[in-house]
């Protein structure tokens, strides 16, 4: 990296032939600094002895010129000439995270695309039966103009023009928000299962369907004797880690976009079919309600509670943001804000289409589990072409494997981030692929060991629900610190407490469908 070089008119001191140079230290060029995985988020270098002795030799010195080193970004604020002598830490260069930083808007698009449609989206009609048309639509409406609102505010809230900080993942953003303590506490659990629940939901999606397409290619006549549900499970695992290899989020940038279309593809077929086929015999629209009071509210509570776990992807905004460069003059919040809006206005048309659509449909019928893609083959599968069923499956399965990437590379980055900050090297190339294979096929483990997993999803759920409709509200309030009582200030206290007050609500509705209902514990017999 280029040093702090001052213009003089007097002979250079020759350097002594004892002192070795600094080596240099490989960081992006020319962008705002991330914090450090340490306490502080800037490496003071020690003081260097040649500087001190070129300061004892006399000369007659012109004005001085300083020029800002490429490591830094000039900045606008009070504190750039403290900022002169810093350097960033080099750990940053080495995470998958923030290891490449060239991407741009149709990457953030693409990335955005890819967390935000999932196989929950196919779940939502069931919603539609216990709220009915009215609130289904009011409430589907609601959440997604509250998810899209603290989205932005993630995104803001993504750097500083004041400090020159960019908090490039969700848990440096919470710390310097809440307090080290107080976000590992808070936030760190919801993140991690936000992450790791979901890679291991998506072996359990992809191989559960990767088994349908089999059925459906082979058809009803087939003689071939078929893997069970465990090695249906390793098949697509095995895909999963062999795709995993792939260095840094920018380089999974084509990944998400084959994900992105195959989502909207599966979706728009699910809803098209579904509704060009006509509604069922004997639907009913009228909302199903339970036999006690107590029953109505909780199945109120876990309506509404689907309909927020639709919208997912928030704990990976700041990490797709921090792949894009970033300067005072192009902001990274720009381009990310512009491929936020493409792909939400993209997942608008795919959800609302489907929910609505679904519930027309299939009414009261629609299964529980699974939703759509079961009500397809369970009502569907006789009137559509077989070419159609297994393309739809076969969608279904390339999302998942998409999905995975961009879920785990959080993970992949955090446990890089502990051999970096214990060797203080980046992973060689072999330590990358154990370390990646050893969270795919963990994660392989829980899905086939734990099944039922699935049935306290929304417990632990409603616990991740302030990771996406509360945190930012509060994060904005304590970084930009608007005016006490001005309308931003009462909005986001009322969103921030609304949020937090609503996954209490969904722990508690959680905790009472598995005490009402209970659940089919059976460890190791995936179906």
């Amino acid at each position: 990296m280029a040093e702090v070089d001052e213009v003089s008119s007097a002979p250079i001191t020759p350097r002594r032939a004892s002192v070795a140079p600094s080596p240099p230290i490989s960081c992006p060029p020319s962008q705002y600094h991330s914090p450090s995985l340490t306490r502080s988020p800037l490496l003071i270098p020690p003081v260097d002895h040649e500087v001190t002795v070129a300061a004892k030799t006399p000369t007659v010195k012109t004005p001085n010129r300083i020029r800002t080193p490429r490591f830094i970004t000039p900045l606008g604020s009070p504190i750039r000439k403290a900022l002169h002598l810093t350097k960033l830490d080099p750990r940053d260069a080495w995470l998958p995270i923030t290891e490449s930083r060239n991407g741009n808007a149709f990457y953030a698009a693409f990335h955005c695309l890819c967390s935000g449609i999932g196989i929950q989206a196919l779940i939502l009609p069931v919603a539609f039966t216990i709220l009915g048309w009215s609130w289904g639509v009011i409430c589907l409406t609601l959440a997604f103009v509250w998810q899209l609102y603290t989205l932005y505010l993630l995104v803001q809230l993504h750097e500083s023009s004041e400090t020159g900080i960019r908090y490039s993942r969700y848990m440096q953003l919470s710390a310097a928000t809440f307090g080290e303590k107080l976000a590992n506490l808070l936030a760190l659990f919801p993140i991690m299962y936000l992450s790791g629940g979901t890679c291991v939901a998506v072996i359990v999606i992809g191989g559960s369907t990767s088994k349908m397409l089999f059925q459906t290619v082979c058809g009803p006549n087939c003689t071939a004797h078929p893997l069970t549900a465990t090695e249906w499970y390793l098949v697509f695992t095995c895909l999963a880690v062999l795709l995993s290899q792939l260095p840094n989020l920018n380089s999974i940038a084509g990944v998400s976009l084959i994900g992105a279309i195959t989502a909207v593809g599966y979706c728009t077929i699910i809803w098209v079919v579904s509704v060009s086929e006509g509604r069922l015999p004997n639907v009913s629209y009228n909302p199903v309600r339970g036999k006690t009071q107590i029953a109505r509210v909780f199945d109120v509570l876990n309506a509404l509670g689907i309909i927020a776990f639709a919208f997912r992807g928030h704990n990976l905004i700041l990490e797709i943001q921090a792949t894009m460069p970033s300067s005072e003059k192009h902001p990274s919040r720009v381009p990310m804000w512009k491929g936020v809006k493409v792909a939400y206005l993209i997942i608008a048309m795919c959800l609302f289409p489907l929910a609505i659509g679904g519930y027309w449909a299939y009414g009261h019928l629609i299964p529980a589990n699974g939703g759509m893609l079961t009500a397809l083959y369970q009502f569907r599968a006789k009137d559509m072409s077989r070419f159609l069923l297994g393309m739809t499956s076969f969608f279904v399965i390339i999302n998942a494997l998409s999905s995975f990437q961009i879920y785990a590379m959080q993970m992949f980055d955090d446990m890089e981030s502990k051999v970096t900050t214990r060797l203080k090297k980046p992973c060689t190339w072999w330590q990358r692929v154990i370390l990646r294979a050893m969270f795919g096929y963990g994660c392989f483990f829980v899905a086939v060991a734990i099944p039922f997993l699935g049935s306290v999803a929304g417990l632990v759920g409603g616990i991740a629900l302030p990771v996406t409709l509360a945190y930012p509200c509060f994060m904005w309030l304590k970084i930009k610190k608007p005016k006490s009582y001005s309308p931003a200030w009462w909005l986001n206290w009322g969103l921030g407490v609304l949020g937090m007050g609503l996954s209490g609500l969904l722990i508690a509705a959680g905790i009472y469908v598995v005490i009402d209902t209970g659940i089919e514990v059976s460890f190791f017999k995936p179906h």
